[in-house]
């Protein structure tokens, strides 16, 4: 592989509102839509050996109006499960654990169809996607959502998961992973359109 693009979905109702959007499959908001084809020149032109989104309502409408066909969603690529924080802010999370920090403090237990995960096993389904990109010859683009590619970067760099918290990643932005000198390096971040 070359160079692994990242693309994070544009802006949905919940992620606007600053609520933890794991596995609830939310669309694109008005706003969200045109954040997905804004990104469009960004990797119009471009050839990608492999291209890896998300299976998610979301991600996947991110890359079509991106420009992005010939997809394959992977389900790796779901973002953090948030268990019994989904659809919840942060500030309300608060509320009862004062100073939480996903980061830190992780989450609590859900229902059978939203059990929570770690930031560990989060890590483990960003490495298998790395794995999977780095078998590529040429490009890879991903399109995904926020804290699971700011996981996928800590693994990347070879860093713990926790270590995500340093990579701040609004909707709709673009990312670059590549080398220096043979060693993985974060080549843009957070870019916005």
């Amino acid at each position: 592989m070359n160079e692994m693009i990242l693309l994070r979905h544009g802006e949905t109702e919940w992620s606007r509102d600053r609520r933890h959007t794991g596995r609830t499959d939310l669309p694109l908001t008005p706003v969200g839509e045109d954040q997905a084809r804004a990104l469009a020149p960004l990797v119009a032109g471009r050839s990608f050996d492999l291209v890896l989104v998300s299976p998610a309502l979301r991600a996947r409408r991110t890359a079509e109006l991106a420009g992005l066909t010939g997809y394959e969603p992977v389900p790796d690529m779901w973002e953090w499960d948030y268990g019994g924080y989904e659809g919840i802010t942060t500030a309300s999370i608060r509320e009862t654990r004062p100073g939480w920090y996903l980061w830190r403090d992780g989450v609590i237990p859900g229902d059978a169809g939203h059990p929570g995960e770690s930031a560990a096993q989060v890590a483990e389904r960003a490495d298998r996607v790395i794995a999977r990109a780095g078998a590529a010859a040429g490009d890879v683009v991903l399109v995904a959502h926020g804290h699971f590619l700011r996981v996928l970067a800590a693994c990347w760099l070879g860093q713990p998961p926790e270590e995500g918290r340093f990579f701040r990643l609004d909707t709709g932005t673009y990312s670059r992973l590549g080398f220096e000198h043979g060693k993985p390096v974060l080549l843009t971040w957070n870019a916005p359109v």
